[in-house]
């Protein structure tokens, strides 16, 4: 039998091999594990590995395989990397904090039951930034992830384990988690293919809450043609999540010239030169294949970046008030009440979480709350008329993902510059449409050749239509 390493071979590659007994997935976990325990120690993609789980699992599926059932489940024996702010029955979920550094979790969350039932197995929980807060994966309090490609760089965040975990082969799909991009950056980053679906399109039951009305989760994957399938098994209304629906599903038929719509003035200001150029060059490869590419106004979208790091905190501040040292979690004696939550919190929160949470709770205090809170979220209102009135002549926006590739570790030490490289991103969070990022080429810097993605985003509720469009014109290189 020929090994198959997880590095090499998408998801439907890994089935088709299964099938032709090439490899089993005993033989695919083992090498998955044996690139964990030879590469992460540099890494640190992973918190946790699952190996007796996983060795047992894939041990299920090869008999599965080798009595040749029909109607196999579409990921049976297929290795997933999941974000440990996702909850898995009995493991913990740490969210790559300190507070909850010993929770365990009693349940699974909704999308881990379908990706179970669909076959696939948990290799292990990924590092990421505390609570989801951060672009680099920097901030957890386990330590940095390095990105594969050039470890001396970031991977980014907050899905950076998960997207340094199917960048080094441990696996060839993660799940991650987005709240203003932390599927897309890291994937971008990482020469990857991220999917942040439409709002509500996938359920957030089970999920460590960070910011509740922009958080996805969404794949981290080397084509589309996964992630779809992918999306495909964890979409759908969940009873447990009230804000979950199901969405008519919109197609693409391959060969439609379509329009893409390009905010330039966006791009004005903050990309890299390298960056743009190979914008350029791929809106010109967009036009070569027959579709056409259009300059858009978006002028709210300008503001977005400032819009979301109003909203996202006040939801921050929100969620983590739970993390009291009373309930669950962390908990650090104090002479009274007060003290125990001032100890509990002072200990088991990071700086960048604290950060967030008292610019959340000042603009919710009294007296800024018009001013601040309720005005962003009427420019999150306005943002998506404005977008809707964009896709009335287009069918997708396109920029690039982030202004700049992968940084150097400790590069980015001011917060704010930080929060920059969101800039394409937040706001398609704030306004709940679904965006795919995959690679759109590469730049150097110093000795460092690093990928650069590229980011489509589509109407609401447009994913399916959104992803087969990738597949055409990234998978199957159209362009």
């Amino acid at each position: 039998m020929t090994n198959h390493k997880p590095l090499h071979n998408t998801v439907s590659e890994l089935r088709a091999a299964y099938l032709a007994g090439d490899t089993t997935p005993t033989q695919v976990v083992a090498e998955a594990l044996g690139i964990i325990e030879r590469t992460d120690k540099d890494i640190h993609a992973f918190l946790d590995v699952y190996k007796e789980q996983a060795t047992a699992a894939a041990a299920a599926a090869t008999a599965r395989f080798a009595a040749k059932e029909t109607n196999l489940p579409p990921l049976l024996g297929v290795p997933v990397a999941i974000k440990n702010n996702i909850l898995i029955k009995g493991e913990r979920a740490t969210a790559g904090s300190k507070m909850l550094e010993h929770y365990r979790a009693s349940y699974d969350a909704t999308i881990i039951e379908r990706l179970r039932a669909a076959g696939a197995i948990f290799i292990g929980a990924t590092n990421m930034d505390e609570f989801a807060m951060g672009g680099s994966t920097e901030h957890s309090a386990y330590g940095p992830t390095r990105n594969p490609l050039a470890p001396t760089r970031v991977p980014g965040g907050s899905s950076g384990g998960s997207a340094a975990a199917v960048a080094m082969g441990a696996a060839p799909v993660a799940i991650g988690t987005d709240t203003g991009g932390s599927i897309r950056q890291p994937a971008s980053y990482c020469g990857l293919v991220g999917f942040k679906p439409t709002y509500g399109a996938v359920s957030r039951y089970g999920l460590v809450a960070m910011g509740s009305s922009l958080d996805q989760a969404g794949p981290l994957t080397h084509t589309v043609a996964d992630a779809k399938l992918i999306h495909e098994v964890m979409v759908g209304r969940d009873s447990y999540d009230a804000t979950s629906r199901d969405y008519p599903v919109s197609s693409y038929v391959k060969g439609t010239p379509l329009t893409f719509g390009v905010p330039r003035s966006f791009l004005k200001d903050g990309v890299d030169a390298d960056v743009l150029a190979l914008f350029d060059k791929h809106c010109a490869a967009i036009t070569a294949a027959g579709h056409k590419v259009v300059d858009i106004e978006l002028p709210l979208f300008e503001q977005g970046l400032a819009a979301y790091y109003i909203v996202m905190p006040a939801e921050v501040s929100s969620n983590l008030a739970r993390y009291d040292g009373i309930r669950y979690g962390l908990s650090v004696p104090g002479n009274d009440l007060l003290a125990v939550y001032e100890n509990s919190r002072a200990e088991g929160l990071g700086a960048e979480v604290k950060r967030r949470i008292l610019l959340g709770t000042y603009v919710l205090s009294s007296g800024y709350y018009d001013a601040y809170y309720k005005k962003a979220e009427l420019v999150r209102t306005k943002m998506r008329a404005e977008l809707a009135q964009v896709f009335s002549s287009v069918d997708v926006i396109v920029t690039p993902t982030a202004p700049t590739p992968a940084f150097r570790l400790g590069e980015q030490a001011d917060p704010l510059s930080m929060y920059r490289q969101d800039i394409f991103t937040v706001p398609v969070n704030l306004t709940g449409i679904p965006a795919l990022t995959f690679p759109m080429g590469e730049v150097n810097r110093d000795a460092d050749c690093l990928p650069v993605g590229v980011q489509y985003s589509a109407p609401l509720g447009h994913d399916t239509r959104l992803l087969e469009i990738g597949i055409a014109l990234y998978d199957e290189r159209s362009l």
